[in-house]
């Protein structure tokens, strides 16, 4: 099977540092995948308060997630300090893909480089709807959202 190769924009609107705690580390003596993925969703939550915004309220509607993909670059460890860098691609009528570059604080080494898709989502009607608007207007993208 071939390898998976995520392509990250070179500008970032922004960032959280998450402390790597002990209950992150698995049987390899490094942070698993798991942990990983929950870090990331701490530092979307992050991103999107930054934006006065909320996972289950943006602009009226909720995030549901569609899929993610991680590629590792190097391990972690207890007590390393990531710095999480998010941002928000690759949009289309019903959703978007957020992506994170994962950076050890003190040395600047790549950890892993992530990305979820998302779709917005109306939890009332338990339906997918149409990307806000006005979340839209938040970040530079493609004139085209088919």
């Amino acid at each position: 099977m071939a390898r998976i190769k995520l392509d990250l924009p070179a500008d970032f609107p922004f960032a959280a540092e998450l402390r790597v705690r002990i209950t992150d580390i698995n049987y390899g003596g490094h942070m698993g995948n798991d942990s990983l993925l929950g870090l990331l969703h701490e530092a979307r939550v992050r991103f999107l308060a930054h934006f006065g915004l909320k996972e289950l309220d943006i602009f009226g509607l909720g995030l549901i997630m569609a899929d993610s993909v991680i590629v590792y670059k190097s391990e972690a460890f207890p007590g390393e300090v990531l710095k999480i860098a998010v941002g928000v691609v690759d949009f289309n009528k019903y959703g978007c893909d957020f992506v994170y570059r994962v950076t050890e604080q003190a040395s600047g080494r790549e950890v892993a480089r992530a990305k979820t898709g998302v779709v917005f989502f109306d939890y009332r009607k338990r339906a997918v709807q149409a990307v806000p608007p006005a979340f839209l207007d938040l970040f530079p993208h493609d004139a085209a959202v088919a």
